[in-house]
């Protein structure tokens, strides 16, 4: 049987199996977060997390929603800082 390691960090060593269901939660919290908020458009926005740290990627429409964005990513349990990559794109 074959087992397919890919990109998965944890397999390559470089955090824990805490660390990895720890980020994803994050990821998740983060993700629903936009998704629950009017003012954002969560299938613009792409959300990755290492180690608590957030990024964020993609587009947003104004300004507001790009800050908007960064303060829900901020108020998501367990984050420990948001590096904000969106792109405004009207």
């Amino acid at each position: 049987m074959t087992l397919a390691t890919g990109g998965c960090s944890v397999l390559q060593g470089q955090q824990s199996v805490g660390t990895y269901i720890d980020d994803k939660t994050i990821t998740a919290s983060v993700k629903s977060s936009l998704v629950g908020d009017k003012s954002t458009s969560a299938m613009a926005i792409d959300v990755d997390t290492q180690e608590g740290n957030v990024i964020l990627s993609g587009f947003a429409k104004t300004a507001a929603e790009k800050s908007q964005a960064e303060t829900l990513a901020r108020g998501s349990k367990g984050v420990k800082s948001v590096r904000n990559l969106l792109v405004v794109r009207p």
